[in-house]
């Protein structure tokens, strides 16, 4: 079979590249990845009047289309990957949340296999090692201080899985832990914690890099404690998670940490639980109950938000139409930020020759319209389309 017969050209739509927009630009797909030049007799599809963007990389995500992440049976999981595919999340982390930690260490090897399969990217483990004051949606009884060999048991069942650990750093065994976390090349995340500016600093200098979502699960700003979102935000060590649906932060606290980091150091993050996708309901985050009305998904008992039902394509729309931001900025936060946290900048999270061919389309008003993973379509922007 001739090469031209696995290659496309995507032409006409505004393409949005590490340099800039380009408009009436290709982008030229040979097998599953992108290519520099289309051979004689590629195939050409108009997409005038559209945007191509990376495809999303969500690095926290606890499950989607009535599926969870973390309890779920491995085709439960892949169902939930799918979900969040068919709205433009080309690579994922599967986050778990908290849990014994011998439940959480056979997680880990279940979702283990499936990033070697190439189904997700890796493992986000979100407690139990966080302050009990700031738990959100983890059961209290499970939680415990970070203690390194505790955490290195997790790392170690996940056999090279683990992308990030959010731990409250201020708790005894903190930035050992962090220390440790380093040292294995898996991301330290401060969140769901209590600590201090100043306890935040000694973290950030441990080594931790990103701040489980901004704002939400720990201090507010005072004038006389600013507390670990002042320390976050100025440290250009440190990249923000954002929950961009509307429900976890107000606008102007979206505009703060854009302003204020830059879009080089936000990354966008659904957070999302099994109703992503889906629909109201009541549903599990881990051994806890949550009732999911009108979108917005909280615990049956106490009220607290327990993560989102959010999609990437409405964070992506929400970020540009509503919060007015440049579009070559969302696509920093939603892609290529977070593809260089996990380390696949190599392959994913942004549109270069060499790269997987993992992309999204949109109209004019931003609403997804396409959805390519590895020169595949999963959602055709066009009738007949394959």
């Amino acid at each position: 079979m001739s090469p031209s017969a696995h290659s496309t050209v995507l032409s006409g739509a505004k393409v949005v590249l590490p340099t800039g927009t380009v408009n009436g630009g290709r982008v030229i797909v040979e097998g599953p990845r992108i290519a520099g030049s289309a051979p004689e007799g590629a195939g050409l599809v108009d997409l005038s009047g559209h945007w191509i963007v990376p495809g999303f990389v969500d690095m926290h995500n606890h499950g989607g289309g009535g599926a969870s992440f973390t309890s779920g049976t491995a085709e439960e999981v892949l169902r939930g990957v799918r979900t969040h595919r068919e709205h433009g999340t080309t690579t994922l982390l599967a986050s778990t949340v908290t849990g014994e930690l011998d439940e959480l260490a056979r997680r880990a090897g279940l979702l283990a296999e499936l990033t070697q399969a190439g189904e997700i990217a890796g493992i986000h483990f979100e407690g139990p090692f966080i302050n009990a004051c700031r738990k959100g949606a983890h059961k209290e009884d499970l939680l415990r201080d970070p203690d390194p060999a505790e955490v290195r048991k997790l790392v170690d069942a996940a056999h090279g899985a683990a992308r990030m650990f959010t731990l409250a750093t201020e708790l005894p065994g903190g930035l050992d832990s962090v220390r440790l976390l380093a040292e294995h090349g898996v991301i330290a995340a401060i969140g769901h914690t209590d600590s201090t500016y100043e306890q935040t600093r000694r973290a950030i200098d441990a080594g931790a890099t990103v701040a489980t979502h901004l704002y939400n699960a720990m201090p507010g700003m005072e004038h006389r404690a600013p507390g670990p979102i002042a320390a976050l935000l100025e440290d250009e060590r440190v990249t923000v998670e954002l929950i961009n649906d509307g429900t976890h932060l107000h606008p102007a606290m979206l505009e703060l940490a854009f302003h204020h980091a830059g879009a080089g150091r936000v990354a966008l993050i659904t957070d999302a639980m099994d109703a992503a996708g889906f629909g109201d309901g009541v549903y599990h985050l881990g051994p806890l109950e949550v009732e999911v009305k009108d979108g917005v998904a909280r615990l049956v008992e106490g009220g607290s938000i327990a993560g989102s039902t959010l999609t990437q394509d409405t964070a992506f729309k929400r970020s540009v139409t509503i919060d007015k931001l440049p579009v070559e900025s969302v696509v920093q936060a939603i892609s290529a930020n977070p593809a260089k946290l996990i380390g696949l900048y190599d392959e994913v999270g942004s549109l270069e020759p060499g790269k997987y061919a993992d992309l999204v389309v949109l109209d004019a008003d931003f609403d997804l319209k396409g959805v390519m993973r590895r020169g595949e379509w999963i959602v055709s922007p066009l009738p007949g389309l394959r």
